[in-house]
């Protein structure tokens, strides 16, 4: 058989490469550098084209960032923090119980007021078996605060933590609204009554009504005389059902932040704002104008029992709040320095800066919300006096020293919030021994040192220490509040037998 040549030349060849190397088996080796230097243009123009279309998305990018990469960026931190953050508390199993009715309330009052009325209500709901509808929100009053429930705390939270107690409802179902004229009955409970009351005069009423509407809330549950569990539950609605909104809360908390960036700070709630003093009568340090306006705005509000009142009396009963200058006086006479810094913890004091010079003059890092906070952050709360209420409480609860200079309902609640979150320091001024010694120092009659010593002695066992409410029989208004002391509900943790309790510092002064 014949063999061509040129194909005995190739194998021979091969023969000779094989000493060599190992020849691919898919190419010849004329080929295997054309093949490399495909492999090499195709990453060199892969690479080129990568990094154009990053160049290009970084130059969208930078236009889009608001939407697209900062959206982007937020994605992935919220699923980080999803992951670390703690699932969501189980609901508490529902009190399964056989409803008397449903019991409507109309809160009358400023936010302090609204609250205490809250916790009660809820309290008598409970006692009596009956369906909560959520409270309705004072709109009518001096300040015309347009705020609903849901604007100032968490409904949703309110309802779920308080599921195992009692059933509250957003509103009344349709079913009845339709019938409501007819099964409605409207009533103000009898201020300060115990449960017997509940019980055995408004329990009877709900098998003729099937829906009772309480037009007025304010004092309508005694301070004591209570079971323990009642006072519990009144303790459980304030400190923990009760939370303020997402909104209210940030912003609270951001002035917090601010102060605290400082130092240390007082709140002093200086209830001397327009509508204390119309509503008192007090009028010491005002202008006879001022006193006359005052008397006009007490007329005008028909709500307003007491019409003709003796300023200099009520004063010196201590019943009147502190002015601004009788403030800086106490202030210094308790050991404050000049350079401590001071939260203002109120709406417009009467007379604006001209009554707060004296006050500034002794304490010149006097602040107040307004001036620590954009107007942009404060402009979505004007014409809301309950939501701007929502945080000077805050604040007064997270201050270091708390000092009202009247009574009030705020005062009584962030007493009764310091006391719960460990007992706080919060100096409780008395009044009407102030005001005596006021005037002795003013006249000229005690030096300035009798003064301040007198003053600083007589409030050492009023600095918010562990005690129990005094209860004066046939005079609730006069015995302790039971939300500026609820002693049911913090005694169990520290003695309060005795007006000695771990306090840290437990002085006047800072």
């Amino acid at each position: 058989m014949e063999v061509r040549s040129d194909v005995v030349h190739h194998l021979r060849n091969d023969n000779n490469n094989n000493n060599n190397k190992i020849p691919s088996s898919s190419s010849s080796p004329s080929s295997l550098p054309r093949t490399r230097l495909q492999v090499w243009f195709i990453r060199v123009c892969s690479s080129i084209l990568v990094w154009t279309l990053f160049i290009q998305l970084v130059a969208v990018g930078e236009l889009w960032q608001p939407h697209l990469l900062k959206g982007l960026s937020n994605h992935f931190k919220a699923v980080r923090l999803e992951e670390v953050a703690p699932p969501p508390a189980p609901l508490l199993p529902q009190r399964v119980y056989k409803s008397n009715g449903y019991l409507k309330v109309s809160c009358n009052g400023g936010l302090n007021q609204m609250r205490a009325a809250i916790c009660d209500m809820v309290t008598v709901a409970r006692f009596l078996n009956l369906t909560l509808v959520v409270p309705e929100l004072d709109k009518t009053s001096f300040w015309a605060d347009p705020s609903n429930f849901d604007d100032i705390f968490e409904m949703k939270h309110f309802i779920d933590s308080l599921r195992d107690e009692v059933h509250i409802i957003k509103r009344l179902p349709k079913r009845l609204n339709r019938k409501v004229a007819n099964q409605l009955l409207e009533m103000s409970p009898v201020s300060w009554s115990t449960e017997k009351y509940y019980l055995e005069q408004v329990l009877p009423l709900f098998s003729k009504y099937k829906v009772i509407h309480f037009n007025k809330t304010d004092a309508r549950v005694a301070n004591n005389g209570l079971p323990v569990d009642f006072q519990k539950l009144r303790c459980r609605v304030n400190f923990q059902a009760l939370k303020f909104t997402p909104r209210i809360n940030a912003l609270g908390n951001k002035l917090v932040r601010l102060l605290k960036e400082k130092g240390t700070f007082v709140a002093l709630h200086l209830r001397y704002e327009m509508d204390m003093l119309a509503f008192s009568g007090c009028t010491h340090g005002c202008t006879e104008t001022e006193a006359e306006e005052l008397k006009r705005m007490r007329y005008a509000y028909p709500w307003w029992r007491e019409k003709e009142i003796v300023s200099e009396e009520r004063r010196s009963q201590g019943l009147c709040p502190l002015t601004p200058e009788e403030a800086a006086l106490v202030l210094q006479a308790l050991g404050f320095h000049r350079d401590t810094q001071i939260y203002i913890a109120s709406g417009e004091i009467y007379g604006n800066e001209r009554r707060l010079a004296t006050l500034r003059a002794a304490f010149p890092r006097i602040v107040k919300k307004e001036m620590l906070l954009d107007p942009v952050d404060l402009q979505q709360f004007q014409n809301h006096s309950s939501q701007m209420a929502a945080l000077d409480f805050m604040v007064s609860v997270a201050s270091d020293t708390f000092i009202p200079t009247y009574d009030g309902n705020m005062a009584k609640l962030v007493e009764g919030h310091r006391r719960y979150l460990g007992f706080r320091k919060s100096i409780l001024l008395d009044r009407r021994k102030l005001v005596e010694l006021l005037d002795l120092y003013q006249n000229g009659t005690i030096p300035l040192g009798r003064f301040s010593s007198d003053v600083r002695l007589m409030h050492e066992k009023r600095l918010g220490q562990p005690s129990r409410r005094k209860a004066i029989l046939d005079k609730p208004k006069e015995e302790d509040y039971f939300y500026a002391n609820p002693h049911e509900c913090v005694c169990d943790r520290v003695n309060c037998d005795g007006l000695t309790g771990n306090l840290g510092n437990s002085s006047v002064n800072q």
